[in-house]
């Protein structure tokens, strides 16, 4: 399993134009075969941060969604939504366990 942990500082003058984006490009990505989980969620202490969560079946899944259209396109809109550089950290995870509370 792939699973991916990005965050991007949003300008706040081009916030409504970035989460627009960002929702059109959730909705899509929820929708790739190989996808078990594609979130994108603002954070309760940056406002103008968005982290997102994204789970892959494998790295093949991984490669199809980074050559879709809509990840192109959002990907071509960054440099005018954010107010700073993006951290986007990948993991290849061999296991994983649910915890109970």
């Amino acid at each position: 399993m792939i699973l991916v942990h990005a965050t991007f500082p949003l300008d706040p003058a081009k916030r409504e134009e970035a989460l627009e984006t960002i929702e059109d490009l959730v909705e899509q990505s929820q929708a790739e075969a190989g996808t078990i989980e594609y979130r994108a969620a603002m954070d309760v202490s940056e406002p103008n941060t968005v982290r997102f969560a994204e789970r892959y079946e494998d790295a093949d899944a991984f490669e199809t969604h980074t050559e879709t259209e809509h990840f192109e396109a959002f990907e071509a809109a960054l440099p005018d939504l954010l107010a700073g550089e993006p951290e986007v950290l990948r993991f290849e995870v061999e296991s994983a366990t649910e915890l109970e509370l």
